[in-house]
């Protein structure tokens, strides 16, 4: 065979985008030409000859006897999974009563009334609020802006 068209598929191999026959031409290949190989091909020839070897190996045959346990489980074995289940089913549920019980105490109509009589005051009230979301959003930009000078210099030490 054409050692560029094993390369090839050595190459493919690496990448895992070989199929399972190209897979098995490359242990063929590598366990009848384990001789005169080029330097390149000759690291992966104990690679695929150990796949040939092990691929032709016979598995021991268990009794019976040692089969026959594992095909019988009993459903009390896993009962962690049964415990787990149901501290899962009882969670939701428990977490939609709370739901429930949070919804039936909102009183809508207190959400639709005003709390301010006056509409300067509530303008007032309201500039302040957009003042202190102001002054916070650009306290966080500034520790952007540290972050982005360290990444700046990170990088710059890493390139050099």
């Amino acid at each position: 065979m054409d050692y560029n068209k094993i390369r090839a598929l050595l190459e493919k191999y690496w990448e895992a985008d070989t199929s399972l026959e190209e897979e098995a031409l490359l242990r063929r290949f590598f366990v009848t030409h384990r001789d005169a190989l080029p330097e390149d091909l000759r690291e992966a020839a104990p690679l695929f000859s150990y796949f040939q070897a092990e691929s032709e190996k016979e598995l021991p045959a268990l009794p019976d006897d040692r089969i026959l346990p594992l095909r019988r489980a009993r459903p009390w074995q896993h009962w962690m999974k049964y415990a787990a289940m149901l501290l899962l089913l009882a969670g939701v549920g428990y977490s939609v009563q709370q739901f429930r019980q949070k919804q039936q105490q909102l009183d809508l109509s207190a959400w639709q009334q005003d709390t301010f009589t006056d509409p300067e005051k509530a303008y007032r009230e309201t500039e302040k609020a957009l003042e202190l979301l102001a002054r916070n959003l650009n306290k966080g930009t500034s520790q952007v802006e540290k972050l982005s000078y360290f990444n700046e210099a990170t990088e710059k030490v890493k390139n050099d």
